[in-house]
């Protein structure tokens, strides 16, 4: 593995950071680590359009597009598959980052506001060299539920799919935070969803991106209808 891979799974130097950020860094890495593995090993998952993923796949990476209050689910169901999450370089950020690495997950850093050019280029790099990408497409601080363009500029400069994915839960308590972060319960059933993919042609020019960012975002609101059905049914 190249060093520029290798460098997106490891944890980095806090050294841009207060000794009291480093501890509560530290803490929240540890803190989020237990609750994840703990809580999913209790989970029972299904999924429903998982060929879908499977056909998008077999030509190679994906781009996976999510929203930011379903990654509890993401993270343990697509643990170990080295997947590349852009997060951003903030102090929630940087906690975020290290303790998905224990799932087996790497971390490009950038977001929306801050180093998102930068890390576009490196995402695209790394996904010819055959690393699946995931984006958190509302975050890193909202607006809840309201695409960004990460996932449309990537995949039209690949030319890999997107894959817009979503999880529900039957059971689940919902944090008071921006995104209303959902956290499943203990032994509750989980569902799994998998859209059609979404293809963004290289020459798209910015009215047929537009289009291809409005198209990923019915299919995410789709999933939440879909999913929020099944969890009163």
């Amino acid at each position: 593995m190249e060093l520029e891979t290798r460098f997106v799974y490891r944890k980095q130097p806090l050294d841009r950071f207060s000794t009291i950020e480093k501890i509560k860094i530290l803490g929240a890495d540890l803190a989020f680590t237990g609750l994840i593995r703990l809580i999913g090993l209790t989970l029972r998952f299904e999924c429903e359009g998982e060929e879908n993923l499977r056909r998008a796949e077999s030509s190679g990476p994906v781009i996976f597009s999510i929203w930011h209050n379903r990654i509890f689910g993401g993270i343990y169901y697509l643990r170990n598959r080295r997947i590349a999450v852009m997060t951003s370089e903030s102090f929630d950020g940087e906690y975020i980052a290290r303790f998905i690495t224990r799932f087996g997950f790497g971390a490009v850093r950038g977001s929306s506001t801050r180093g998102g050019v930068r890390a576009l280029v490196q995402m695209a790099r790394l996904m010819r060299k055959d690393v699946p990408m995931a984006f958190t497409v509302d975050g890193p601080r909202g607006p809840k539920y309201k695409v960004k363009p990460g996932p449309i500029l990537l995949a039209r400069k690949t030319g890999r799919p997107i894959i817009p994915l979503s999880f529900e839960y039957r059971n689940r308590l919902e944090l008071g935070s921006w995104d209303q972060m959902q956290i499943p319960l203990p032994f509750s059933r989980v569902r799994a969803y998998f859209a059609e993919p979404i293809f963004v042609p290289y020459e798209a020019d910015e009215v047929a991106a537009e289009a291809k960012l409005k198209e990923l975002q019915q299919s995410l609101d789709k999933l939440v209808e879909i999913g929020k059905k099944w969890r009163v049914s």
